[in-house]
């Protein structure tokens, strides 16, 4: 239960990471004010979580063959492509400008979430 817990706060710091660092991808905008733009954080990290845990598997066992031909680096791809799937599935609450924005912010997503989960599951 904590492993989920870890997950779901990392992806959330993740998030809010590519949310300020990249121009292209933004939160909705909520008359809450800053409660609201953390309960949004909270709503579409659960959905980008969810996201990755049903989709990124399928679509990473489909495109094997482009993953091993390109030594791997074709998983920042499906990270822009889960993050933008992210986007259609959040409505108004989150907002990725294109395909550059996406994949800059998928990179910096498995970047911090790697960074907190080490942080945060150090026993």
């Amino acid at each position: 239960m904590t492993s989920i817990l870890f997950r779901f706060v990392a992806n959330a710091v993740a998030l809010a990471a590519a949310v300020w660092l990249v121009g292209g991808i933004a939160l909705g905008d909520d008359d809450a004010g800053d409660g609201g733009k953390t309960a949004t954080l909270l709503v579409v990290a659960l959905i980008f979580g969810a996201v990755n845990l049903i989709v990124k598997p399928l679509v990473t066992f489909l495109t094997l063959p482009l993953v091993i031909l390109s030594l791997g680096l074709f998983t920042l791809v499906i990270n822009a492509l889960m993050l933008m799937l992210t986007d259609a599935l959040a409505g108004d609450r989150f907002e990725v400008d294109g395909f550059w924005p996406a994949l800059l912010g998928g990179l910096i997503i498995s970047i911090v979430s790697w960074a907190v989960n080490m942080v945060l599951d150090s026993d």
